[in-house]
């Protein structure tokens, strides 16, 4: 149903690697947002480039960048984030990824998590499975938490939370926890990798590509109270047979 919204979200992401992957490594220009997180030149030039390249080929589709904000008023609306781990960018992590997402009435449609450093690339449309490198990935079919990888980011974000120890009995109660943020850790649940990827907070812009990823490999997606995500609330993902056992523990 959305093949050519597709095909044209991967050359997207084909024009935006070599921008990143020169940048990566190199003279980043980095400066500190007012929120004190960090954009640099591949952030700023990627954006402009897939709004340059939107607008000239869907003129009457709105476009919700990162840095750039909401352009334009449609029911079809594309959401980008040019660099999702701009701190990992920064530390020449390799963990960082360009998403790219058609939400079509509120839903994400159309999704392309493009990780050039790391070689790897995730697509998925609704109802037309989940790829990674044009080949399918299916969430794992773990169904015991005892036995399960829960993904966390910054364990500093999960110290500052109000009611930390639900953090920790999720961790207590699983097989292991490790610490990948930003996209990965949700590529890694929809790819059967891992089981369970907890964030506290999440824009708009992180999770809606992520999440047609997540979904169409058979995952599970929500804010930790099992209901829908909102701009800039939690976000949980599951392989779907964990999410409500989880839900439990974090409410």
């Amino acid at each position: 149903m959305f093949d050519d919204e597709l095909a044209f979200a991967s050359e997207l992401a084909d024009r935006a690697a070599p921008i990143a992957m020169e940048i990566f490594g190199g003279e980043l220009g980095t400066r500190f947002k007012a929120d004190n997180t960090p954009v640099t030149q591949a952030d700023l030039r990627i954006e402009a480039m897939v709004r340059e390249t939107i607008a000239a080929k869907f003129p009457d589709d709105a476009i919700l960048g990162e840095e750039a904000g909401l352009s334009g008023d449609s029911k079809r609306v594309w959401v980008i984030d040019p660099i999702d781990g701009t701190k990992n960018f920064v530390a020449g992590i390799q963990i960082w990824a360009t998403l790219i997402a058609l939400v079509v009435d509120g839903v994400a449609s159309v999704g392309v998590v493009a990780a050039p450093a790391l070689s790897e690339r995730y697509t998925a449309t609704t109802g037309g499975g989940a790829f990674l490198n044009g080949k399918p990935i299916r969430v794992s079919d773990e169904a015991k938490l005892s036995s399960a990888s829960v993904i966390l980011p910054s364990l500093k974000h999960f110290l500052e939370e109000p009611q930390p120890d639900r953090f920790l009995n999720l961790a207590r109660s699983s097989a292991r926890s490790c610490g990948y943020g930003d996209f990965w850790g949700h590529m890694l649940v929809a790819r059967g990798s891992a089981h369970i990827m907890v964030d506290p907070s999440l824009r708009i812009w992180d999770i809606s590509a992520v999440r047609v990823v997540v979904e169409e490999a058979g995952g599970r997606v929500s804010s930790f109270d099992g209901g829908e995500f909102v701009d800039g609330g939690s976000v949980l993902s599951t392989n779907g047979l964990l999410h409500d056992e989880v839900v439990k523990l974090l409410a």
